[in-house]
């Protein structure tokens, strides 16, 4: 199965604040987090990974703190804000809307 290189633009905030609604983590878990529930089929590079998170924590939309993680190295967990969740529902809202009209268009009967 091919995988895609490239998510929707925008997608992979919506990935990272449900993944955080579920539970806070650190960066390396995330990526892995959501390898692991999309099948193997999303792989999130550091490099995509660690400026969204950055950009997110500059919305207020997720805090960090310096925590040790389960190998006893120093790592940032992020979770949600408040704000966050808002945001969330309001990603996942616009995602559902957006989904909903590309399947309806894929699904036409061919002439």
């Amino acid at each position: 199965m091919s995988r895609p290189s490239d998510l929707v633009q925008g997608t992979l905030d919506l990935l990272i604040l449900k993944i955080l609604a579920l539970q806070p983590l650190n960066g390396w878990a995330i990526s892995q987090r959501i390898r692991q529930i999309s099948g193997g089929i999303l792989q999130v590079s550091d490099g995509s990974l660690y400026p969204a998170l950055h950009k997110l924590e500059q919305e207020g939309w997720i805090t960090a703190k310096w925590k040790a993680s389960e190998n006893n190295r120093r790592a940032k967990f992020y979770s949600l804000t408040r704000l966050g969740r808002k945001q969330l529902e309001k990603e996942a809202a616009d995602w559902n809307r957006l989904s909903s009209a590309i399947t309806h268009v894929v699904r036409l009967e061919e002439a």
